[in-house]
């Protein structure tokens, strides 16, 4: 994957679960998505999980599956790729999409460091809704915008724009130039390597704690 799009959603995971800082007033949505952070820190700073990487990260899944809008993300990311698809076909990429998700942010989260985030505003529009933050690190401030829907009385992120540059976008670029000038297989192929690469690594760091 094009490491200036692959540093861009690290990025946003990492941010995810900082330490919370400054909060504005805020409303149930923000608070809910806040809510995720703090579980989120609570697994990370569990010294009995720290002594069980493989547990840690199953909790850590868990809670991140809860937050994101895997649907919402996968139909935007293939964009008009999405309706060539087969039932069959959106089930298993909704499945790898969410284990690269996964894979990415937890690898990131595990090593966290005591960095802030303020949540600065929020704007709701109809079902739509967007939490707006900044990541306060040493070298300066990130901007991380979080978007979210609302399905079924829950507001779940579908996708994150980070410094203006939004992670969905990124993704749809990337897989339709893939399909475009390969195939669809190429990107499935393409997909779970960088899936096996990423859980290959996480076992090699808890085999050698």
């Amino acid at each position: 994957m094009n490491r200036k799009y692959t540093s861009a959603y690290i990025l946003f995971a990492v941010s995810l679960f900082w330490v919370s800082g400054q909060v504005f007033a805020e409303s149930h949505i923000t608070a809910d998505l806040k809510g995720t952070i703090d579980q989120v820190l609570e697994i990370v700073a569990d010294k009995n999980l720290q002594k069980n990487p493989p547990l840690r990260r199953e909790k850590l899944r868990k809670v991140i599956a809860l937050r994101f809008n895997y649907k919402q993300m996968v139909m935007r990311s293939l964009a008009k790729n999405f309706k060539d698809r087969s039932d069959q076909e959106r089930v298993e990429f909704t499945n790898l999409f969410k284990q690269l998700l996964e894979n990415s942010y937890a690898s990131k989260i595990e090593n966290y460091q005591d960095e802030t985030i303020n949540y600065v505003g929020e704007q709701v529009k109809g079902k739509f809704a967007m939490v707006k933050t900044q990541i306060v690190r040493k070298d300066g401030v990130v901007d991380v915008d979080y978007k979210l829907l609302k399905e079924s009385g829950q507001w779940l992120v579908y996708d994150f724009v980070i410094e203006g540059v939004s992670l969905i976008r990124n993704y749809r670029s990337q897989f339709s130039k893939i399909i475009s000038t390969e195939s669809y297989a190429a990107l499935v192929s393409k997909l779970t390597k960088k899936i096996n690469d990423l859980e290959s690594t996480s076992k090699a760091k808890a085999e050698n704690l």
